[in-house]
């Protein structure tokens, strides 16, 4: 259970308004991570927000940070989101490439099951196995993305070195099939960890874009380890 309370601090909303800050009652029978994790949402003012907007999570605000300063996301671009669940990714590139308007599309891509988003086309699949680039290059019809997107996460195990490989695995399969489907010019933002991403992953990016840099949007929560890497200007596959 959860209550309000006028002691401790009081926060703004990402629509700046102000609101109490809400703690956990009770946090018996729950271990101290998931504790810390349940506090942080209930005082989350992007999580207030997103669930006042519609949104799917609160990772559609870093997206949306991101792209009003990178201006990755045009009308009319195909875009690929990998590991996509819940769709927050998903939501605000469908807006931006006006897929409702049949200018842009957008493909969701995640292992895990998807509510069905609004003009966005839904796979169910692992993006490590080996059909998964066949499988989303079926659906682009012949063409190629133009913006792939990686938002994926392995759960936190709680040893810094072993979350950052676990990561740092995702971002890499994400770049491997993000060579096979994105177009000459095209653009991949993967999620990573702080200290950036890993040197060998850094030198496949620098030798098959144009420009590799690392992002944190002000969305991401302060505490939070998690960065983005962003290469734009695809040279091509390198097979």
């Amino acid at each position: 259970m959860v209550r309000s309370t006028k002691g401790g601090s009081a926060g703004q909303g990402a629509s700046g308004a102000r609101k109490l800050a809400v703690r956990l009652r009770t946090a018996k029978g729950r271990k101290i991570a998931s504790t810390r994790w349940l506090q942080r949402q209930l005082n989350d003012p992007y999580v207030e927000e997103a669930k006042r907007r519609g949104l799917r999570s609160r990772a559609a605000f870093k997206l949306s940070e991101i792209d009003d300063k990178q201006h990755l996301l045009k009308p009319g671009l195909t875009v690929v989101d990998l590991g996509a669940a819940p769709g927050g990714f998903s939501q605000v590139a469908a807006k931006r490439v006006r897929a409702a308007e049949g200018k842009g599309r957008v493909i969701a891509a995640d292992l895990n099951e998807i509510e069905p988003i609004p003009d966005v086309e839904v796979l169910r699949l692992d993006i490590s196995d080996p059909g998964a680039a066949e499988a989303i290059k079926a659906a682009l019809g012949g063409s190629l993305a133009d913006v792939v997107l990686s938002d994926m996460a392995a759960p936190a195990m709680g040893h810094k070195q072993t979350d950052h490989l676990r990561v740092m695995a995702l971002a890499e399969a994400a770049l491997d099939l993000a060579e096979d489907v994105l177009a000459p010019g095209g653009a991949f933002l993967a999620k990573v960890l702080q200290g950036g991403a890993g040197q060998e992953l850094v030198a496949r990016l620098r030798l098959g874009f144009a420009k590799v840099q690392h992002v944190k949007p002000k969305a991401s929560r302060a505490d939070s380890a998690e960065v983005y890497v962003l290469a734009t200007g695809f040279r091509g596959s390198p097979q």
